[in-house]
């Protein structure tokens, strides 16, 4: 590679990371690459739960961020979070933009991802864990107009529920009311720490948008975002990493003016981009 090529590739590197530090600043929880950074911290997540349980008294023991989870068949899901807590309780959380990753379906297969990873080899079925899939979701998917959903099984001749363990909550973002999950909904679509209720979460948020660690961290991630783009055979993995900051954004509600000129592409590719999403929800 002569002199000028790596000259070159540097300042195509410090165009992109300029560009990545101005998408940064409008990211929030709800969207994807940002969220799985601020769970990285066990609080953020212990918090979430205990607001979503109504548990103030919930401990997160332990936790993996972005894990593939695979069946006998080999088909595989990613998931956002998966917790323990103290007592054993186990949680997938789920931070959902679009309508179609949160449908009901989709919360019973995570679920039975969960239960097929957590027994060893001669344990018994009873040792399964209680199970809750979180799906928090852009809108208010279920349609009843209400902030949370609990949803278990039942006995249906005898209106009792089935305690199997395995319980599936839709919260809905778009609620933002007075209440401590209203503010728990209103900071995970905030950009700004210093408009959050919750010190744990604004001081993450900061954490990863105000500090030079936490920046670098952040352009690095983007950057992989990138990187990834490339391995797998897309034109440009630049692109790649650009589409998914614009569907998060667009999610936002920036308007594709102002997403085109943050990521450097045409508006109408912008608009394509929220368009094909909009035409999943």
């Amino acid at each position: 590679m002569t002199k000028d090529n790596v000259i070159t590739q540097d300042k195509e590197l410090e165009e992109r990371y300029e560009r990545y530090k101005g998408i940064l600043q409008r990211l929030t929880i709800m969207s994807d690459i940002f969220m799985r950074n601020v769970l990285k911290k066990r609080e953020c997540t212990e918090y979430i739960l205990q607001v979503i349980m109504n548990k103030k008294d919930l401990r997160v023991t332990d936790q993996i961020i972005q894990k593939d989870y695979k069946n006998l068949q080999g088909r595989s899901a990613i998931l956002d979070c998966v917790a323990r807590d103290s007592v054993g309780r186990q949680y997938n959380v789920e931070i959902q933009q679009d309508n179609e990753g949160a449908s009901p379906k989709r919360a019973r297969y995570h679920s039975g991802l969960m239960d097929m990873n957590t027994l060893n080899s001669g344990q018994d079925f009873d040792e399964l864990p209680e199970s809750y899939v979180i799906f928090i979701t852009r809108d208010d998917v279920l349609g009843y107009k209400l902030p949370i959903y609990h949803i278990v099984r039942k006995i249906v001749e005898a209106d009792e529920n089935f305690t199997d363990g395995s319980n599936i909550i839709y919260v809905n973002s778009r609620n933002r009311d007075e209440t401590e999950l209203g503010r728990l909904m209103h900071d995970l679509r905030c950009s700004r720490a210093e408009e959050m209720y919750n010190r744990i979460l604004a001081e993450r948020v900061h954490e990863l948008k105000e500090t030079q660690e936490g920046v670098d961290h952040m352009c690095r991630e983007m950057e992989q975002l990138y990187n990834d783009g490339i391995e797998v055979g897309e034109k440009s993995g630049e692109l790649k990493a650009k589409k998914e900051m614009a569907v998060s954004l667009a999610a936002e509600g920036m308007k594709a003016e102002q997403i085109a000129r943050l990521t450097k592409v045409s508006v109408g590719e912008v608009q394509k981009w929220i368009n094909e999403r909009l035409s999943l929800v």
